[in-house]
């Protein structure tokens, strides 16, 4: 087992592992940690611990020490220049006519570099366009194309759900999510109510996809047949949460709906079906663009 600390570049983002120092750290303190590309300020979110070897990334940088005001005050400033710059790197673009749309920037910590992030249908040449912005900020640039996924999760937004996006407030990184599994639930495939913004399904599908799965085998397809106490009857609706199933009996020239638990049914779920869910299994939505 190895001593470490978990630490986060950024709200959402994915936790890095770190050799403590000599100090004690906290969850929500601020840290000042050293990285491959220089020193970075992070923030504890898992105070001291221990590992497995096998999950640690060699080598297991340091926590160089606890940040102070004059850090915090430096990242502070580093945050106040991000919309300028965004703006400056965009008109050096569109003076260029690259077809591409700046959509985030990042200072590094000790202020030699910074990164800026984009989106563009397709590859875009930006050598002169660096040597416009090293002209401009007179330090290393670098430019990084990203997916719409990574659009969304960098620039943030409301979901459909009126709350911040998954991507850009709690996810460390982004899941696979397919048909199958708003089929488990029981959504309509309307695309416009099952993508979130960045035209893809819903991370949010995911989250409880384990428990609508195991329901999910347990119940009759819709307008299937079934077996009932009070005769055969079609089902026309399905609650996962509630665990009920409404059937149509038709008898006697009356027609009644009712409710039954799905151990109260006799049916079967055909081949047909089985390889209809197979199917829905593979169509999985990439991670990437």
């Amino acid at each position: 087992m190895v001593k470490i600390v978990g630490c986060k570049f950024k709200s959402g983002g994915k936790v890095y592992y770190f050799s403590p120092g000599k100090d004690k750290y906290e969850k929500d303190m601020d840290v000042i940690v050293e990285t491959s590309k220089g020193k970075e300020y992070a923030t504890v979110v898992i105070p001291e611990g221990e590992v497995d070897e096998s999950k640690i990334v060699p080598p297991l940088m340091p926590v160089v020490r606890i940040a102070t005001q004059k850090d915090k005050e430096q990242v502070r400033k580093n945050e106040e220049r991000r919309p300028e710059a965004i703006k400056t790197a965009q008109e050096k673009a569109d003076e260029r006519k690259l077809p591409m749309k700046i959509i985030g920037c990042e200072f590094a910590f000790e202020g030699n570099k910074v990164a800026f992030y984009f989106s563009a249908e397709n590859r875009v040449d930006f050598r002169e366009l660096i040597k416009d912005l090293s002209a401009a900020f007179h330090m290393r640039i670098e430019l990084r194309q990203v997916g719409i996924r990574d659009e969304i999760k960098l620039m943030g937004g409301l979901a459909p759900c009126g709350r911040e996006c998954c991507c850009a407030s709690c996810m460390n990184d982004f899941n696979k999510v397919s048909i199958k599994m708003a089929k488990n639930q029981g959504l309509s495939l309307n695309p416009g109510k099952i993508s979130g913004l960045c035209g893809r399904l819903m991370c949010c599908l995911a989250y409880e996809n384990d428990y609508y799965a195991e329901a999910y085998k347990k119940m009759p397809k819709l307008g299937s047949e079934v077996g009932t106490p009070d005769g055969t009857g079609t089902v026309v609706n399905i609650n996962m949460l509630k665990m009920e199933v409404k059937v149509k009996i038709e008898q006697n020239d009356s027609v009644t709906y009712r409710d039954f638990k799905p151990e109260q049914l006799k049916f079967k779920r055909g081949k047909e079906s089985e390889k209809e869910e197979k199917n829905d299994s593979d169509d999985v939505l990439p991670q990437e663009d």
